[in-house]
């Protein structure tokens, strides 16, 4: 069992805080200007259907203007085209994740993250600040920008997580990366207050303010990150104090290998060998132990499919509060926008906490899965108390804070702690460089998923209603459950036996 969070926190450097920092506050920009999108749907909506009733509407004089500014007849057709937009993108988020991933483990991180950051910050200023000041309204110019916004988004996540795994081993990786995945959901809460604030303005200023702020943060990341210790003369954890054991076997092994337990003998036998080769492996050239596997190879490393198959039906749902749940709050409820938008970060509050707690949990357990299926077990009967939620602000905000701790601490160690646990797996031994790889494989699945489910979410609640929806998010998150069973059921096992060991050797 690991020690607690105080003493694997101690070894830690300075350069450890800045690295932890920066990829942090770098993916909170990210999301930030990510969420404004969601935040402004309401705005936009009825900047794309003007009509009298719409109060968000400025008066149209002369009436051309307004037949310019008309790109849908009603509300209805402008929920179904932001529906289809947040599938545009979550799909070439998803391909781009596939081909980010993959490029991050051959190219400098620092510059792939860079070009990731300042490019998707001039598009979402073009997307909503330029063609607003410039009066374009054009749907297909609407998708081209939300489609090169997801590659060029998708180039973030696989590279700082590659970057925290290079930084954290093993040793609470379920703690720091569940502290540490709170990025997106701090993210969340900062777009909702930015875009709140200056909404009254009108929608073009929200995607202003976070567009240039990401972009000088992607200029800060350029100069100021380092993505791994041995830039600055540090070794890798795997080369630290650590016991020989942990260090050779352990340092870099996941929580969920398929692997039964070897014998001591086996274990001191392999260490023996290693410590006899030490001066050989520190001669050999960094490029052999370094060298990128492809990504067949890693899709059909162990855990990597189930795992990203639950996490496209997790991501559905947690992407549909992400993207839908400011328009649900005023649409449903009547209530005013940038009311809705600051309600909406309880979930994000819900998931910052649930995030952190489970991931700590699952270190202290020493596995992952019995943690994220009786959360997500749970988060079924919160989505069922959440769908029934009264016209009342304050129970609203604890049924969305409980929600969000079933649903998106879950999601946060999954894209996070585990997809570095898959990356640094023993099948990887004489191959580091997959960590990129597997996170966008595990995510890019995942946005497929969150992909179709948005488009999905309008076409439901136009034909169906909201709480078809909710029924909708239930059944996506029990199949979540379903493709993390497997993996329940073998680590519930290696548990058993050894806690048999331990009696026995008491």
């Amino acid at each position: 069992m690991p020690p607690l969070c105080c003493g694997y926190l101690s070894q830690y450097t300075h350069h450890h805080l800045v690295a932890f920092l920066l990829t942090f506050f770098s993916y909170v920009l990210l999301h930030s200007s990510r969420k404004t999108f969601s935040n402004v749907k309401v705005s936009i909506s009825a900047q794309w259907t003007p009509s009298t009733q719409n109060d968000s509407s400025p008066e149209f004089s002369p009436g051309e203007r307004w037949e310019d500014n008309r790109l849908f007849e009603d509300e209805k057709e402008a929920t179904l085209f932001l529906g289809a937009l947040d599938s545009i993108f979550l799909f070439s988020y998803a391909v781009g994740l596939y081909l980010s991933g993959v490029i991050g483990d051959r190219v400098n991180l620092r510059y792939v993250l860079c070009i990731g950051l300042c490019g998707s910050a001039v598009v979402e200023f073009v997307f909503g600040t330029l063609t607003e000041w410039l009066h374009i309204y054009n749907i297909y110019l609407y998708c081209f920008l939300w489609i090169l916004n997801g590659l060029l988004q998708s180039a973030v996540w696989p590279c700082v997580v590659a970057v925290m795994g290079n930084w954290f081993g093993k040793t609470g990786r379920g703690f720091v990366f569940g502290l540490w995945s709170a990025c997106a959901s701090v993210g969340n809460i900062l777009g909702a207050f930015l875009a709140s604030s200056v909404l009254k303005y009108g929608y073009e200023y929200a995607f202003l303010v976070t567009s240039v702020v990401q972009f000088a943060g992607g200029v800060v990341v350029y100069f100021g990150l380092l993505t791994s210790p041995k830039e600055v003369g540090l070794a890798m954890e795997s080369e630290t104090g650590l016991s020989p054991v942990e260090t050779e076997t352990d340092s870099h092994k996941p929580l969920m290998s398929d692997e039964e337990d070897e014998v001591e003998v086996e274990v001191e036998v392999e260490v023996y060998a290693r410590r006899s080769h030490r001066v050989e492996q520190e001669d050999e050239p960094l490029a052999e132990s370094q060298q990128a596997i492809s990504f067949l190879q890693a899709f059909c490393l162990p855990g990597v499919l189930p795992y990203s198959l639950a996490y496209a039906c997790l991501k559905l749902v947690n992407y549909s509060f992400f993207f839908w749940l400011p328009f649900y709050l005023s649409n449903n409820y009547r209530w005013k926008e940038a009311e809705a938008d600051r309600l909406s970060v309880w979930y994000d509050v819900g998931g910052i906490i649930g995030g952190t707690v489970q991931g700590l949990i699952s270190d202290l357990m020493g596995k992952r899965a019995p943690v994220l299926v009786l959360s997500l077990v749970l988060a079924m009967g919160a989505l069922v108390g959440y769908s029934r939620s009264p016209n009342d602000q304050l129970i609203n905000a604890v049924l969305l804070a409980t929600t969000g701790f079933f649903i998106g601490g879950p999601s946060n160690i999954i894209s996070s702690a585990i997809s570095a646990d898959l990356g640094r797996q023993e099948a990887l031994r004489g191959s580091k460089e997959a960590l990129a790889t597997v996170t966008g494989i595990v995510d890019g699945t995942g946005s497929i998923g969150a992909a179709a489910g948005q488009y999905l979410v309008s076409l439901i609640e136009s034909k169906l209603g909201w709480m078809s929806v909710f029924y909708f998010f239930i059944v996506m998150t029990g199949g979540s459950v379903v493709f993390i069973t497997p993996l329940l059921f073998r680590e519930l096992r290696d548990m058993w036996r050894n806690r048999r060991v331990l009696q026995r050797q008491l």
